[in-house]
């Protein structure tokens, strides 16, 4: 077992630590703690600029109220 030692600004260099790693720390008793090394979650494929404007031309945003709807249901009497 390797020990280390924190340094003036808390930090601790782990052996098999990778620039970059997430890990939990999770408390167990007084003075032992748990670190639970967290993976990074998949990379999801961007959509293109034309598939974008695409779908906002085939689903536009309309309101489903009037104004005057909107008006009576927000202003206080």
């Amino acid at each position: 077992m390797s020990t280390s030692k924190v340094d003036a600004k808390k930090r601790i260099v782990l052996p098999k630590g990778r620039p970059g790693d997430v890990f939990d720390i999770q408390q167990q008793a007084e003075g032992r703690y748990l670190l639970v090394r967290l993976e990074k979650p998949k990379a999801v494929a961007r959509i293109s600029r034309e598939t974008c404007l695409e779908a906002m031309a085939k689903a536009p945003l309309k309101p489903t109220m009037t104004w005057e709807e909107l008006k009576r249901r927000t202003r206080q009497p």
